[in-house]
């Protein structure tokens, strides 16, 4: 029996910060984030936008490919770092939005960036294992950085959004896997309002000890060698560690640049990976194989394998392709309207 994905979606908010805005006010060098880490822009937010709204409007993009009865799914999994409650479930509110409730399992996921990946990890699970018919899983995020930090560069927002199943498949999945340290480079305690990060350490030993052997460990699980992949999506913090990364494994900058959405959306959170591949499946062809992973601080990496169905050429323009959702209606906001969006100006109490 084979299990994969049977719709996919993605969403994004449409108000945009350049590099450049954010640079200017703390006095730092907008080049060396442009050109050392390829950032331009990231997504923004509006007020009234939060992880649970962004998951069900790309999980809506999902149920149009997908093309299922909504009740028919039995499990939802949201992976995210900025739930907008800490007592009460953010999958609740999306599987009553999109009328799944009220027989289905729900749990809300936490594992920094890896949390979406998963979520798709127990959805695929437990439909390989019979106990459900189709399972939900979704990346979402509208994270946050210091002001001044490093991160407020790239921490942005979006959602994206997989239905597992075993028929009417677009994407077969092939293999998994899964690599995890005790690796504390990034974390925020309960109360604090920004995350902390280990600096370069975040880099190395964190996110590439972890990517790379997450991917080796697939590769050789499989059997299969880069060259036997049309796309590889890797973790987005910025433009230029999934790049490193593929280059250090054997893949070629061709098969890993159709797959990221940096550097114009900056792309730390925990749809970042799944939101690549949402990309990359508007465009695979049918028997295409798509290499993927994740990574989250913590820390750890979960690898997918998949074959790209002939289905996904009757369905993939039955929802907006998410490079369009990234180029298309954009707004650009300054620094004072992105910091009042984001709450980063508190009255004193």
């Amino acid at each position: 029996m084979e299990v994969g994905i049977v719709g996919y979606g993605a969403f994004m908010p449409r108000n945009r910060i350049k590099v450049e805005e954010i640079a200017k006010v703390w006095g730092a060098d907008a080049p060396s984030y442009k050109k050392g880490l390829q950032l331009e822009e990231k997504s923004v937010p509006s007020p009234d936008e939060d992880t649970i709204t962004l998951s069900v409007e790309a999980t809506k993009n999902a149920l149009k490919r997908a093309e299922i009865n909504p009740k028919e799914i039995g499990a939802i999994y949201i992976g995210s770092e900025s739930h907008p409650y800490a007592v009460k479930p953010s999958g609740t509110v999306v599987a009553e939005a999109i009328g799944a409730t009220p027989e289905i399992h729900c749990a809300d996921y936490e594992f920094a960036c890896k949390a979406g990946s998963e979520g798709m990890f127990v959805a695929y699970s437990l439909v390989k294992a019979g106990t459900v018919k189709y399972g939900l899983a979704i990346g979402a995020d509208t994270s946050q950085g210091a002001p001044g930090d490093a991160l407020e560069y790239s921490a942005s927002a979006g959602a994206a959004s997989f239905i597992f199943g075993t028929d009417k498949l677009v994407a077969v999945c092939e293999d998994t896997y899964a690599f995890m340290t005790d690796t504390p480079d990034f974390w925020r305690r309960e109360y604090q309002h920004y995350p902390r990060h280990g600096g370069r350490f975040t880099g190395e030993p964190a996110y590439f000890k972890h990517v790379l052997g997450c991917a080796r460990g697939l590769l050789q699980k499989s059997g299969l060698k880069p060259t036997d992949f049309a796309y590889a999506v890797f973790h987005q913090p910025n433009g230029k560690f999934p790049l490193r990364a593929g280059k250090e494994l054997g893949f070629t900058k061709e098969q890993i640049d159709q797959g990221r959405l940096v550097p114009k959306l900056g792309n730390t959170y925990s749809g970042s990976s799944p939101m690549g591949l949402s990309a990359v499946l508007d465009i695979a062809q049918p028997g295409d194989k798509i290499f993927m992973v994740s990574y989250g601080s913590g820390a750890g990496s979960d690898g997918f394998i998949f074959r790209v169905t002939d289905r996904i050429d009757e369905v993939r323009d039955k929802a907006p392709h998410t490079r369009f959702l990234l180029d298309n209606y954009k707004t650009y906001i300054d620094y004072g309207i992105y910091a009042k969006y984001r709450r980063k100006i508190r009255k004193a109490e």
